[in-house]
């Protein structure tokens, strides 16, 4: 952690990071420790998203028992025109269509200024501070799938802000509709939602159940957990094919399993280099590594960008 540290020394800095199911807040003090973090439950369009950061922004400065004047960097989901600060495209966030001026808007609503930034690229920031590379690609799966680039120590976002949108590669003309409107999407095999939809529970986080229950030799589960695993595994072999990066870093919600995620994408992706001498020499396995569970990333990220 010291060189997120080292990235955020010498101010307090403020990062919000707004998902499709929850917004997260965090202050980091002068020497880059946490003071105060908050989550809230993210609700959905342009207002539920605009009065939810506001009402975590508010947390924050109850639980720091001081007004919060700096620049707040805000990390969302979909395509940014980060020049613009305007959004779009953001399936998850129930934002469609039309342009949102989402930085104005939420500069109005905090009262403080406000720097736009992909949810995911600005994890990357942190991700890239955690294993101190300068190509890092951080793969985020979430609710949907998506990758952050970092390229020779800068954010690659993209001509329309759409550089890293791996969830939305279609690879199976038979499959589900994607929110994007393409079909068979990586997105609709690998993520959040999409595991929610194949192994649904009520009674623990469906990643967790799904993981205890192929742990414990449930046939369906092995099944259910080794397609969602391929799905990662072939995100990490598209991002690998096309950008060649130093170290992949995976991360999100479905992270939070832990190992057995790692151990269980490490396997596809040896799978997938069996019958490619080429594929098995990039050692994308060894480039690996799992994010610490329950690291805030893209607030931090938020952080370090709005600092």
């Amino acid at each position: 952690m010291d060189a997120v540290n080292a990235a955020l020394a010498g101010t307090r800095a403020v990062g919000l990071d707004i998902g499709g199911t929850k917004t997260h807040g965090v202050v980091l003090g002068e020497d880059g420790d946490l003071l105060a973090e908050v989550r809230e439950s993210t609700r959905s369009g342009a207002d539920g998203v605009l009065d939810t950061a506001g009402r975590v922004f508010e947390a924050l400065q109850r639980a720091t028992g001081a007004p919060l004047t700096c620049r707040v960097g805000v990390g969302v989901p979909g395509l940014v025109d980060v020049e613009r600060g305007v959004l779009r495209h953001a399936v998850n966030l129930g934002v469609n269509g039309d342009d949102l001026p989402l930085r104005d808007l939420l500069a109005e609503r905090l009262g403080v200024p406000v720097v736009l930034e992909n949810d995911v690229n600005a994890a990357a920031l942190a991700a890239r501070a955690l294993v101190g590379a300068d190509d890092v690609v951080y793969l985020s799966v979430g609710t949907g799938l998506a990758a952050g680039l970092v390229m020779d120590g800068r954010l690659r976002r993209g001509d329309h802000g759409a550089a890293g949108e791996i969830g939305h590669v279609p690879v199976d003309p038979a499959g589900a509709e994607c929110g994007c409107g393409q079909v068979g999407c990586l997105e609709t095999i690998a993520s959040g939602r999409a595991l929610a939809r194949a192994w649904p529970t009520s009674d623990q986080p469906p990643a967790a159940a799904l993981f205890a229950a192929a742990a414990a030799g449930d046939p369906a589960a092995l099944a259910v957990r080794d397609r969602f695993c391929w799905g990662v595994a072939n995100a990490i072999r598209v991002l690998a094919l096309t950008i060649d990066p130093e170290r992949i870093v995976l991360g999100g919600g479905v992270s939070e399993v832990g190992d057995p995620l790692r151990v269980e994408v490490v396997h596809q992706l040896r799978v997938l280099g069996e019958g490619s001498p080429f594929l098995a020499s990039l050692g994308l396995a060894d480039r690996l590594s799992l994010l610490p569970r329950h690291y805030p990333v893209a607030a931090v990220g938020a952080a370090i960008l709005g600092r």
